[in-house]
């Protein structure tokens, strides 16, 4: 969900400066900073982003330079008027004939409160529509970081499910190796126990080992363990948001490979259950960077 993206337009000799940058977040945490003349838009250029980004922490920031010879604000004539009159009279009765000049008092007026104001202009529906083209250009911008973002993210997580069903597949060759270290562990411990001059039942030792192999075989685990793998690969080339789902398929990957480490009874078993899990961290911790 990291992205960036820049736009800049221009209307009547100003500049209008749009920019985007996300970071990953489970929801849309949006901090929107506009001038305040656009702010009666605030909600609607909000939805806009929302919709274009679905989630992320996104942070969006518009800035309107205003054209040259254009000022911000404006000078009230009228209360400069004003104070001036009030300031000599008031003078007039300490000073006679007056004492001061007209710069010194534009130096005391300019300091009165509300003698300068905000250009009270209302929003032109022109720039606006400016404004607001600039606004989803720059978020199809942050959308085409992402998705590169994205296809390199895919082959990292591609990547490390095919090492888990390559680790299962070396499983495979140890499985034979492993039943038969189980058949003589339970060979020997049920010999030891047996009082030396009884002989052992043969049946009984059987079903004892049918027990075992059935209570720790992990067939049915390998099975769904390589359909969460083949499942994740494939939600991986849908379109649209599945960062959600790849969560949910890799906590299912991970209650298999726990399971198959608890079964094991076999040094090299565990050794590749290490690996998977190993690989299966990796994948999610990047799925929290997954839309």
């Amino acid at each position: 969900m990291t992205g960036y993206g820049k736009e800049s337009t221009n209307y009547n000799g100003r500049l209008l400066t749009v920019e985007v940058r996300t970071l990953n977040s489970k929801q849309a945490d949006l901090n929107l900073r506009i001038p305040s003349i656009f702010r009666e838009k605030e909600f609607e250029l909000r939805d806009i982003v929302a919709s274009t980004l679905n989630r992320g922490k996104i942070d969006i920031y518009i800035q309107r330079d205003l054209a040259p010879g254009e000022s911000a604000t404006e000078l009230n004539q009228p209360l400069v008027s004003s104070y001036y009159k009030l300031l000599k009279k008031v003078e007039s009765q300490f000073v006679e004939g007056g004492s001061n000049s007209a710069t010194d008092y534009l130096n005391l007026i300019m300091k009165m409160p509300e003698v300068m104001s905000p250009s009270a202009k209302e929003l032109d529906s022109d720039e606006y529509a400016v404004l607001r083209k600039a606004v989803i250009d720059c978020l199809k911008k942050c959308q085409d970081f992402r998705s590169q973002e994205g296809a390199k993210l895919a082959d990292v997580l591609a990547a490390s499910v095919n090492k888990i069903l390559s680790d299962l597949s070396s499983l495979e060759p140890m499985e034979e190796d492993r039943i038969k270290r189980l058949r003589e562990r339970i060979s020997t411990n049920l010999t030891d126990v047996v009082n030396s001059q009884t002989k052992m039942d043969d049946d009984r030792f059987e079903q004892e080992l049918i027990y075992y192999l059935e209570k720790l075989d992990i067939t049915e685990e390998k099975v769904r363990l390589k359909a969460h793998c083949d499942f994740f690969l494939t939600t991986l080339d849908i379109d649209g948001p599945k960062g959600k789902k790849l969560s949910f398929i890799s906590q299912e990957m991970g209650r298999e490979i726990n399971t198959l480490g608890s079964k094991a009874q076999h040094y090299d078993i565990q050794r590749l259950v290490v690996g998977m899990k190993d690989e299966l961290e990796k994948i999610k911790e990047q799925v929290l960077n997954v839309l």
